[in-house]
């Protein structure tokens, strides 16, 4: 979430908070499996996108620009208990 910050994108394996905060193609990469196989091939998909200068510059832009805010978050579990309550 700092590298969001700063308009770095994030390559990061898909465990608790990351993820649910990194999206692929939204504000950054991931990858499943605990492998070299899969991180590889998750960067070589990474450094594709970065020779698209346009495509690359928005991906910066939303992974600078992402809410990981508590307020955001407590807007979400607000929701989810009034949806119980129905």
């Amino acid at each position: 979430m700092i590298a969001c910050r700063y308009g770095t994108v994030p390559i990061v394996r898909e465990t608790g908070g990351l993820y649910d905060s990194i999206k692929p193609l939204e504000n950054g990469y991931t990858f499943t499996n605990y492998n070299a196989h899969d991180m590889l091939y998750v960067i070589r998909e990474a450094v594709s996108a970065y020779k698209n200068k346009e495509e690359w510059t928005k991906l910066m832009y939303r992974a600078a620009t992402t809410d990981f805010s508590w307020g955001h978050s407590a807007k979400e579990y607000e929701a989810l208990y009034f949806d119980m309550l129905k």
